[in-house]
């Protein structure tokens, strides 16, 4: 018998054959059947839940296959530089003097989501500016694409940074015409002060608290979290799981942003691999960075930008030293991945895959790269012979499209290429990448099928797809990418209920308005652990 019972709905199985049924039975923290109405009747008791779907869709929970839950969730303790309320650099300072006057005397004062597009005044903030609001405080305004940052002297005294500090591999300390610090960290210069303006564990808990309200509000069951703060961010996780204040199940990469060979390498010596844990948390891929963003842009591509006609990006690593480090951990059993957005970025990924696998064979691999972002015809033919699974952020295209058209120019027709990945049998994992744009798996959905700015530029149309190709990428396709489709990513008898319930059909909404579609119920392990409140969902 069945504890809850969905009836009367448009049931998007992402099954191999895609059917779509009319209900399920969920019994405990699985369901039991999926078919007609009048097949999953006979589920129903006086005991059961039963709730009439009234021809809205019901989809397998939404899985984001890489996102940044810790650093999502802190950044809501902070300044938040997408408010509406900050629109120029003087609405920031007085943001931050406001959260300044709130934090005691030498502790951080944060901004996240900085965009100096978006400013009236299109810049950065000085670091003169940031020292006005406060020298008692080490302040760090990170840019939204996570990869460029704005300190104060306070901070860039913490970090050690002074006029002498070399550039560090794969970054820059800025200075300007006199050889003064400007302030301005880019790629590893910018991860280490990153890190160091840490948490402590009860703010580590309380965004992951956060991040994961939020995260259900919209459907996401499982997050593969691409790492944060190092150790102290896998405790909290771990920790808030066990007290069952994160919701979400969590696939986490061993990674730790600038230091992340070394964390690696650590976690590998303590005998870690991945798949180590349960449903609820688990060891994923060991990952490092290869390049920089792909929206700054710092990617490394193999051809200038159209924008920058002398520049090719930034490199983080050389190719033996990326064989070297993800290599031994491919050796000792672990999946691995890389942060990969730019081409060239992207070949030297698949050049370590391939001396990795000569050196020690491994089928059923699942090695992965993270973005993915400028992907040829050349690349995708060597992600398919290695069987790789590459991790697109469709939403970028959505948030960030003009901008791609402006840096890389028809390369745009190549950039998280879903319809070729697809048509080469490649399986891609649909990711936001989050919070560097909007974690909700709808955008990530609309953007994929689409293909269109938010200005409404086509950016790359001949890699549109189907709304059910889309789908998958955002379920299965999620599931098998931390080797869980045996167990999620699909609304199958025997499987985890993990299910959500759209406010309408999303199969018959015009494509233009699928990101107007919301979530309204979402089922985790058989709980309902979100429902909306303003929507008559009717139950009996």
């Amino acid at each position: 018998m069945a504890d809850t019972v969905f009836l009367n709905g448009q049931v998007i199985t992402v099954a191999q054959d895609n059917s779509v049924a009319e209900a399920v039975a969920v019994r405990g923290n699985r369901i039991v059947a999926v078919g007609t109405n009048a097949e999953v009747e006979s589920y129903i008791t006086p005991q059961t839940k039963v709730i009439d779907l009234q021809g809205k869709s019901l989809l397998p929970g939404f899985i984001d296959a890489h996102l940044h839950i810790t650093i999502y969730g802190t950044n809501k303790l902070g300044v938040d530089c997408k408010a509406r309320s900050i629109a120029s650099i003087s609405d920031l300072l007085e943001a931050l003097k406001d959260q300044a006057q709130q934090t005691p005397k030498g502790q951080w004062v944060r901004a996240c989501g900085f965009d100096e597009s978006l400013m009236i005044e299109k810049r950065y903030p000085t670091l003169a500016e940031l020292d006005e609001v406060s020298t008692e405080h080490p302040i760090f305004v990170m840019r939204t694409c996570a990869h460029h940052s704005i300190a104060n002297s306070m901070a860039m005294g913490i970090a050690g940074y002074d006029r002498d500090t070399p550039d560090p591999q794969g970054g820059r300390i800025d200075r300007d015409a006199a050889g003064a610090l400007t302030g301005f960290l880019v790629e590893t210069a910018h991860m280490k002060m990153f890190e160091l303006a840490a948490f402590t564990e009860e703010e580590y808990k309380e965004g992951l608290r956060l991040a994961s309200e939020d995260f259900v509000a919209h459907g996401i069951t499982s997050v593969h979290d691409a790492g944060g703060y190092g150790p102290d961010n896998y405790r909290a996780m771990q920790k808030a799981v066990q007290a069952g204040d994160v919701k979400v199940r969590i696939y986490a990469m061993i990674c730790a942003l600038n230091q992340s060979e070394d964390f690696v390498r650590k976690m590998i010596d303590a005998g870690m691999v991945t798949g180590t844990g349960d449903e609820r948390f688990r060891i994923g891929p060991a990952k490092v960075f290869t390049d920089g963003a792909s929206i700054a842009p710092t990617m490394a591509m193999r051809e200038p930008f159209d924008s920058r006609p002398d520049d090719c990006g930034i490199l983080y690593y050389e190719q033996d030293e990326l064989n070297t480090i993800l290599g031994e951990a491919h050796a000792k059993g672990f999946q691995i991945t890389a942060h990969a957005q730019g081409d060239k970025a992207i070949e030297m990924l698949l050049n370590c895959f391939e001396v990795a696998l000569a050196a020690h064979p491994r089928e059923n691999h699942r090695h992965r790269i993270e973005h993915a972002g400028v992907s040829a015809p050349d690349l995708i033919e060597r992600m398919a012979r290695l069987q790789v699974v590459p991790i697109p952020n469709p939403a970028f295209i959505y948030d960030y499209g003009d901008t791609y058209v402006k840096n890389i120019g028809k390369r745009v027709g190549h950039m998280f290429p879903a319809r070729d990945q697809i048509d080469n049998g490649i399986i891609a994992a649909g990711a936001s990448d989050s919070p560097v744009t909007s974690f909700h798996p709808i955008v990530g959905i609309h953007a994929a099928v689409n293909r269109r700015s938010k200005t409404g530029q086509e950016v790359g149309a001949n890699q549109r797809i189907s709304v059910m190709e889309a789908i998958r990428m955002f379920t299965w396709n999620g599931a098998y990418a931390s080797f869980e489709e045996g167990v999620k990513g699909s609304v199958e008898a025997g499987k985890l209920a993990d299910l959500i319930v759209l406010d309408g059909s999303i199969l018959d909404t015009p494509h233009e308005k699928i990101k107007d579609l919301r979530v309204e119920l979402t089922m985790i392990d058989g709980e309902l652990v979100y429902q909306k409140q303003d929507e008559e969902v009717m139950q009996s």
